[in-house]
């Protein structure tokens, strides 16, 4: 118990959950990011398939 009241009330703690915070934030955006990098290349390369122009 006496580890949760220092993670919420030490300067330490705050900063220890800024950082998990901060790196799950991160771990969002750089999923989204690459997740649309990919779809968009996905539908490039679908597309040029199509066209017949893909190698």
């Amino acid at each position: 118990m006496q580890a949760w009241i220092d993670f919420f009330t030490t300067d330490y703690g705050l900063m220890s959950l800024a950082v998990i915070a901060f790196m799950f934030v991160m771990l969002g955006y750089i999923g989204w990011f690459v997740n649309k990098h990919v779809k968009a290349d996905t539908e490039a390369h679908d597309r040029l398939v199509k066209e017949g122009r893909a190698t």
